[in-house]
C-alpha cells in the first residue's frame, strides 16, 4: 500500500463532480475543421454551413477528466510518505545529540532527526546540546530558528561524549523550565559515569523522555597494536551487540599516506573482538604510519603509530665493560655489539657496573631488547627483575664468554642447557678445525639472510643434546653445533649466541651477517615503553601536529587542539583529540581507543516518565501539489494541442526539402484516386502510353516526387557513375546555398527499365565504352524529352579530338544515339538565350573544360534579332549537348573539396561552371519567364497602370 495522506481530505468530494463534468465536455465538442481550396474560388460565394459534431473523442474527454481529477487532488494537499509528529508533552524541549566519533557514519541521519523534533515542538523553547562539545557551550533556550541555524552548523568530534557535563548542564538549564520534554539522540554506546548522568537528566522537571538510537551497531575500531616477531598485530573491537560473522579488511599506510600493505579480519559468529596479522618483512613494517580499517568512516578505526612501533631501545650490559677500559675498545665485548646496532637503535647502558644495580636501571627505562655480553651468574633481585620483564614481553639476548661457559645453567635465562666449559677448535692441542657457519634453518628469523661462508669459528659453548635442540637452534655450524639458539619465555624472546661477541672466539662480529642478525633480533622485539618526541620526561608539551577528523582521516589541527603533554597518559578530549603530537623530528601518537576499551552497548535508562522511540531517518515525506498542478498544466497544453489540431492549424503541409521556395516553380496540387501527385511546370508527369514500358505503383511514384531530384544516366563504368555522383551532388550543395531551391540526392536511372518522367533534368555522361542503348530505350528517352523532360549530354572531350579531324570516340557514339531520336535542330548556345540570364548573367558555360560550346534547340526565326526573346516561345530545350565535362567540374568530396582540377587551373572558371549549373536548373524548373519580362510595359499599359 502506498503511504498518503491529505492536508484537506474534504477537497477529495470534488471527485464526485466528474460525471458531471463528463457530460459537459460531451454536449462541448471542438471547432470543426476548414478545409480551404484555392484554385476553386467560386466556392468562397457559396454560403458555407457549418457543421460541427455530435459529440467530442472519447480519448479528449478522458483528457480533461484526468486534468480535472489532478487538479481536485492538488487542491486536497496530498503528501506521500507521510510521518507521524512526535508527540512533546511539556512546555518545552531539551534536545540533546551524541555527537563523539561513533556518530560520525550517520551524522546527516541524525540532524535530520534532530530537525524533525525541533520542527515539531513548534514555538516552544528549545535547549540545544551536543555531548562532545565544551561543557561552558550555549545551550539556550532557542526558538526553532535558532535552533535549527545551529543544528546545521554542529558536526561529529573525534573524541568521546561526556556526558556527564553535558547533561548536568542542561539539568540545571531545565530548573527554569518545568515541564520539558527530554529528547536524547545517542550513538548507542556507553561511556563511563552514563548512570549517574541520566538521573541527573531525568529527574526535577522533565516531563518525557525521546529516546533515539541507532538500529545497528556496527562500528569496528583498532585498540591496540604490537609489532612482534613474525608480523605486526593488532586486536579490532566492535560492539557486544553485534554477533554475526564479518569479514572487513584491513590496511596499513605510510607517513606519506601509501598504502603499503593490507589483511582481512575475520569476526566470528558472537566474537566482539579479534586479532589481525600483517605477516610481512619487518622492513614494511617499520613503515607503518597509522591502520585503517576499510569501509569505518569513523575515528575509531584509524590507529596511529609513533616510533614506539619501529626505532627500539636496546640496553647493552657487560661485566667486563668497566674493567676492559678505553686502552683497549676492541677487546671489549660490547664495541662490536655496539657499532653493529647503533645505526637503528636507542643504547642505553647503566651508570654502574654492579649487576645488581645495572639490570634495574636498564629496566627502569623499559627497553624492547636487552643485550648480556658474557654475563654469568646474576643477582637474585636483579634475576628476578630481568625474567618478569622477559615475560611480560621483552627480548634478551645472550653471549657466551669466559664468565658465561664458567657458571651453571639457569634454565629461566638460558634457551637450552649448556655443557660445563668450552670447546676449542684449531689449536695446538686441538684434533679439530676452526668451523664454517652452515645455512641458516628455514624455520628461524634468520632464515632469508645469505650464509656467512666467509665466518669461521674457533670457540664456543655447546648445547647439551635435547629432544628439542634442532627446533630451538637458529643458526648452526659446518658440524651441526648450535651457534644461535633461541626460544619463547611467556610473551617474550630469549636469545643465546655460543660464541664471545669479541674477534677472538670467531670471526663473526667483524662480519656483515653480525651486523644483520642483530639488526633482525632488535626488529623483531617490542618497545616495552612509551618513547617520547623530546627526550621523555623533561619535554615539555608538543603541539598538535596532524589530527584524526571524525570520519577517520588525518587533517590539520582545529582551534581547540592544544599541545599534549607528556609523562603522563592524558584522555582524549576537545583540547587533546586523537592525532599525532610533535614535529617531523620526532612524533607522538594519541589514539582514541585504550588498549583495554570495549565497546559496549548503551542501555536506556529506567525510568518512570514517559518514553517515545524514535528512530534515525530522513524526512521521505513529499508533497504532491506541486508535482499534481504541474502534471494537470502539461494535459493542459496537450488538450489545447489537440484543440488547434483538430480545427485544422496543423493541416498545412511543411515545404518538403527539394520544393522550390519561389511561387514560379511551385507545384500544381492534382487529385487523382486520393493520391496528390505534385508535377512542376516544366517536365510532365504523364507520357504516352505507348512509350510506358513499366508500370510504377503510386507509392514509389509518389516517393520519387517527394523531393527534386536531378538524374544521371548509369553508364556501367564505376568511376564515370561515381563522378557523375558527386558532381551533381556538388550541384545540389550549390543550389541549396544560392536558391532557394532544396534538391534532394541525385538519382542514378537505368534507361532501359527506370521511369524517367520524376526527373526534370537529366545528366548524360556519353562513354564510348559503354554499351550501345536498345532501341527501346532510346524511345523513352524521346518521349521524355518530347514531353517537357530535358537531357543533359556531355562528350566530355573538349581535348580530345579525333584523328585527323574526325570526331572524338564518344562524340560519335553521341551521333549514333541521337541518330535514333527526333532532335529538334540545334545551334550554339546565343548571347541573348535565355539560359544567359534565367538566374546568374552568363557569357559563357564552361565546365572542368572551357572554350566549348553549350548547343541547345535552335530558337525560331533566329535571324530576327529585334523580336527574338519573344518569338522564342516559353518552351524549354529538350536536349543540350556539351564537351566541357560538367560533373568534373561540379564533383567534390565529404568535406565540400573538388575532386578534380579545372583545364585551365582558373579558380573562377569552378565558380562560373556551377553559375553555369544553377542557370541550367532554373530554366529547366521555370521555364522561359525571364523572356516575358519584355511583356511587362505592354501589359502595363493595357490596364492603364
Amino acid at each position: 500500500m502506498i503511504p498518503l495522506s491529505f492536508g484537506f481530505p474534504a477537497i477529495l468530494f470534488g471527485l464526485l463532480a466528474l460525471p458531471v463534468i463528463w457530460w459537459l465536455l460531451r454536449l462541448t465538442p471542438p471547432r470543426p475543421r476548414e478545409e480551404i481550396f484555392p484554385p476553386l474560388r467560386i466556392l468562397a460565394r457559396i454560403v458555407r454551413q457549418e457543421e460541427t459534431p455530435r459529440k467530442s473523442p472519447w480519448w479528449l474527454t478522458l483528457l480533461r477528466l484526468v486534468m480535472a481529477a489532478l487538479v481536485i487532488m492538488a487542491l486536497a494537499e496530498p503528501v506521500l510518505n507521510p510521518r507521524e509528529a512526535t508527540p512533546t508533552q511539556g512546555a518545552a524541549l531539551a534536545l540533546v545529540v551524541d555527537n563523539g566519533w561513533a556518530s560520525a557514519p550517520d551524522w546527516d541521519r541524525r540532524v535530520a532527526t534532530a530537525g524533525r523534533l525541533i520542527a515539531d515542538a513548534a514555538d516552544k523553547p528549545i535547549l540545544l546540546a551536543f555531548t562532545a562539545e565544551r561543557a561552558n557551550a550555549e545551550i539556550g533556550p532557542f526558538d526553532a530558528t535558532e535552533a535549527q541555524r545551529r543544528l546545521a552548523a554542529a558536526a561529529p568530534r573525534p573524541v568521546p561524549p561526556d556526558r556527564p557535563a553535558i547533561f548536568a548542564r542542561v539539568s540545571e538549564a531545565m530548573r527554569s523550565m518545568p515541564n520539558t520534554t527530554v529528547a536524547f539522540l545517542s550513538d548507542g554506546l556507553a561511556a563511563e559515569g552514563d548512570e549517574e548522568a541520566f538521573a541527573a537528566l531525568l529527574s526535577g522537571n522533565a516531563a518525557g523522555l525521546v529516546w533515539a538510537e541507532p538500529d545497528r551497531l556496527s562500528a569496528i575500531g583498532v585498540r591496540d597494536s604490537r609489532n612482534l616477531t613474525d608480523g605486526f598485530s593488532f586486536t579490532a573491537i566492535r560492539p557486544q551487540t553485534d554477533t554475526a560473522a564479518r569479514q572487513v579488511v584491513a590496511a596499513a599506510f605510510d607517513d606519506r599516506g601509501r598504502r603499503i600493505a593490507e589483511t582481512t579480519l575475520a569476526f566470528e559468529a558472537g566474537e566482539s573482538e579479534t586479532e589481525g596479522v600483517f605477516a610481512i618483512p619487518f622492513e614494511l613494517r617499520n613503515d607503518f604510519a597509522w591502520l585503517d580499517i576499510a569501509g569505518e568512516d569513523h575515528a575509531a578505526a584509524t590507529r596511529l603509530l609513533d616510533e614506539n612501533a619501529r626505532r627500539r631501545r636496546v640496553g647493552l650490559i657487560s661485566q667486563a665493560e668497566a674493567g676492559s677500559g678505553s686502552a683497549q675498545p676492541l677487546l671489549s665485548p660490547l664495541y662490536y655489539i655496539r657499532r653493529a646496532i647503533e645505526p637503528f637503535s636507542d643504547l642505553i647502558e647503566p651508570a654502574s657496573a654492579d649487576l645488581a644495580e645495572a639490570i634495574p636501571q636498564i629496566l627502569e627505562q623499559k627497553p624492547a631488547m636487552i643485550v648480556l655480553a658474557d654475563v654469568g651468574t646474576l643477582p637474585q633481585g636483579a634475576r628476578e627483575k630481568l625474567i618478569e620483564w622477559l615475560e611480560d614481553g621483552g627480548t634478551l639476548v645472550r653471549f657466551a664468554g669466559p664468565r658465561l661457559a664458567a657458571a651453571g645453567n639457569d634454565e629461566e635465562l638460558l634457551p637450552v642447557r649448556l655443557r660445563l666449559g668450552e670447546r676449542a677448535m684449531g689449536g695446538a692441542l686441538s684434533w679439530t678445525e676452526p668451523q664454517a657457519v652452515s645455512e641458516f634453518p628455514p624455520a628461524g628469523p634468520f632464515a632469508d639472510l645469505p650464509s656467512p661462508a666467509e665466518v669461521t669459528v674457533s670457540r664456543q659453548v655447546l648445547a647439551e643434546p635435547t629432544a628439542d635442540i634442532v627446533e630451538r637452534t637458529w643458526a648452526a655450524l659446518a658440524d651441526g653445533t648450535p651457534l644461535v639458539t633461541g626460544a619463547p619465555r611467556g610473551d617474550g624472546t630469549l636469545v643465546l649466541f655460543h660464541i664471545a661477541p669479541e674477534a677472538t672466539w670467531s670471526s663473526l662480529p667483524i662480519s656483515g651477517s653480525f651486523v644483520e642478525m642483530l639488526r633482525r633480533l632488535t626488529q623483531l622485539s617490542s618497545n616495552q615503553g612509551r618513547i617520547d618526541a623530546a627526550n621523555a620526561g623533561n619535554a615539555p608539551a608538543l603541539p598538535p601536529y596532524r589530527m584524526v577528523a571524525a570520519d577517520g582521516t588525518l587533517t590539520a589541527p582545529g582551534p581547540d587542539a592544544r599541545p599534549l603533554a607528556t609523562g603522563t597518559p592524558a584522555p582524549v578530549t576537545l583540547e587533546n583529540p586523537p592525532g599525532f603530537y610533535g614535529s617531523e623530528e620526532g612524533m607522538v601518537v594519541h589514539n582514541l581507543l585504550a588498549p583495554d576499551a570495549v565497546l559496549a552497548p548503551l542501555a536506556r535508562p529506567q525510568t518512570g516518565l514517559p518514553v517515545t522511540r524514535a528512530t534515525y531517518a530522513f524526512d521521505e515525506a513529499v508533497d504532491m501539489k506541486g508535482p499534481l498542478l504541474a502534471a494537470a498544466l502539461l494535459l493542459m497544453a496537450l488538450d489545447t494541442l489537440a484543440m488547434l489540431w483538430m480545427g485544422g492549424a496543423f493541416s498545412r503541409r511543411r515545404r518538403q526539402p527539394g520544393q522550390p521556395r519561389a511561387a514560379a516553380g511551385a507545384a500544381v496540387v492534382l487529385l487523382a484516386g486520393g493520391i496528390a501527385l505534385a508535377a512542376f511546370a516544366a517536365p510532365a508527369l504523364a507520357q504516352d502510353d505507348a512509350a510506358q514500358d513499366t508500370t510504377v505503383d503510386d507509392e514509389k511514384a509518389i516517393a520519387a516526387i517527394s523531393t527534386t531530384r536531378i538524374a544521371y544516366v548509369l553508364t556501367g563504368d564505376a568511376a564515370v557513375d561515381s563522378l557523375s555522383r558527386s558532381g551533381l551532388q556538388g550541384l545540389s550543395r550549390f543550389l541549396a546555398d544560392k536558391t532557394a531551391l532544396e534538391p534532394g540526392a541525385p538519382a542514378g536511372i537505368d534507361i532501359e527499365r527506370d521511369e524517367l518522367a520524376f526527373y526534370p533534368l537529366i545528366y548524360w555522361p556519353v562513354d564510348a565504352e559503354a554499351p550501345m542503348p536498345s532501341e527501346a530505350a532510346l524511345a523513352r528517352v524521346d518521349a521524355y524529352m518530347r514531353n517537357g523532360g530535358t537531357v543533359l549530354f556531355d562528350t566530355r572531350d573538349r581535348y580530345a579530338p579525333g584523328l585527323d579531324g574526325a570526331a572524338s570516340p564518344s562524340t560519335q557514339r553521341l551521333r549514333d544515339m541521337l541518330a535514333n531520336i527526333n532532335v529538334p535542330p540545334l545551334e550554339p548556345i546565343p548571347a541573348d538565350h535565355v539560359l544567359t540570364k534565367t538566374f546568374f548573367i552568363m557569357p559563357e558555360f564552361p565546365g572542368r573544360y572551357a572554350g566549348g560550346p553549350l548547343w541547345v534547340e535552335a530558337s525560331l526565326d533566329a535571324e530576327n534579332v529585334e523580336n527574338r526573346p519573344v518569338r522564342t516561345g516559353d518552351g524549354v530545350t529538350p536536349i543540350m549537348i556539351t564537351a566541357n565535362d560538367f560533373a568534373g567540374a561540379w564533383a567534390i568530396d565529404s568535406s565540400g573539396n573538388p575532386l578534380l582540377p579545372t583545364v585551365p587551373a582558373d579558380p573562377m572558371q569552378r565558380a562560373y561552371a556551377f553559375r553555369a549549373g544553377v542557370n541550367i536548373m532554373m530554366y529547366v524548373l521555370t521555364g522561359n519567364y525571364k523572356s516575358d519580362q519584355v511583356h511587362v510595359p505592354i501589359l502595363l499599359e493595357r490596364l492603364g497602370q
